[in-house]
């Protein structure tokens, strides 16, 4: 079994092992219930639970009716509304976060603590810089426009990269979308070491540098520095979550050793990502049909007979590298 592509289906909402037999089922084709739990090495009661609960979401279906071989069906349905009701906790995330900014905030600007500091304009820009400079370990973002001044040419993150500090960051969609920050600021990132993921939305717009202080941005071009405390534990504990449920972005690496050009790479990545055709086309640079000539040339290389094939095959030989846990050398999927 491949870690990484029971990852994609765990992000949408299935448990490990209910991702692992659907993927299972891929392989094997139309099997009988036993058959499956016998080469899955799982009990054929525990087969039975899982093929339930894939049998609910509509994911898996018998081929003539009861008590015939079971068989994976078409997940695009199934993943559309999965992946909404995870939309739909992030906005709830989102919401939630906003209530604690306000809540936090209308004390602050009366008494402003050691534990948390109000910073606004001009001066806002510049404190988070020094915050950043001063990173010993690891530095950890959730990024989306808008954007102000110099947010497209981070040298102050590759200077980081090059003396060793890690970074990790959860790009929203929309921040992907955009070809010249794509191009100016994530892809310089990822070649020095940045590991980046991305989610359609991500809740608030937050640095975290250590584990010594974080600066959550307003929309107001307002921003709270916050130092250790419950506070900071929450937000650092928001990026754990969000950071679990996003997709690898996929554009930092040329993928060394791999039969694939770097603007395949990169076009698996911002499809992973969830952009649309004409979206990836522009951040790629290229017309629609050259960008539809890349899509043909690696279904036709992968035998592939649509996306979600192409994108399981591109996950089992390492097309789409897989961002290291804390503490970890990076994860490399093993092909099956």
């Amino acid at each position: 079994m491949v870690p990484e592509a029971t990852g994609y289906l765990m992000t949408l909402g299935l448990k490990p092992d209910e991702a692992e037999i659907y993927l299972d089922l891929l392989s094997s084709g139309p099997i009988r219930v036993e058959k499956l739990a016998e080469d899955t090495g799982r009990e054929l009661g525990e087969a039975c639970r899982l093929l339930a609960a894939l049998t609910a979401v509509g994911l898996v279906g018998a081929v003539d009716g009861p008590g015939s071989p079971v068989s994976a069906l078409r997940p695009e349905p199934v993943l559309e509304v999965l992946s909404r009701q995870r939309e739909t906790e992030l906005v709830r995330a989102r919401l939630a976060m906003t209530r604690l900014y306000e809540q936090f905030r209308r004390p602050v600007r009366e008494d402003t603590g050691p534990m948390i500091e109000t910073v606004s304009g001009a001066a806002a820009a510049e404190r988070v810089r020094q915050l950043e400079r001063a990173a010993r370990h690891e530095v950890r973002g959730l990024d989306s426009p808008p954007y102000y001044a110099d947010a497209d040419a981070n040298e102050i993150e590759l200077e980081n990269l090059g003396r060793g500090v890690r970074y990790r960051a959860v790009y929203g969609r929309l921040a992907v979308e955009r070809a010249e920050y794509v191009a100016e600021n994530i892809l310089p990132c990822g070649k020095r070491g940045e590991e980046a993921r991305v989610l359609p939305e991500v809740p608030v717009k937050l640095l975290i540098v250590d584990d010594d202080c974080a600066a959550l941005s307003g929309a107001d071009r307002t921003v709270l520095l916050i130092r250790p405390g419950g506070l900071l534990d929450a937000l650092t504990g928001l990026f754990d979550m969000c950071w679990q449920m996003a997709l690898p972005l996929g554009l930092s690496s040329d993928g060394e050793g791999a039969p694939i050009r770097p603007s395949e790479r990169r076009l698996l990545g911002l499809l992973a990502a969830g952009l649309t055709d004409d979206q990836a086309a522009r951040v790629l640079g290229v017309s629609r049909r050259t960008m539809f000539r890349y899509l043909e040339n690696l279904m036709a290389r992968t035998g592939a007979a649509n996306r979600f094939q192409l994108a399981l095959h591109a996950t089992r030989n390492d097309w789409l590298p897989v961002a290291a846990e804390p503490g970890q050398a990076p994860v490399r999927s093993v092909p099956s």
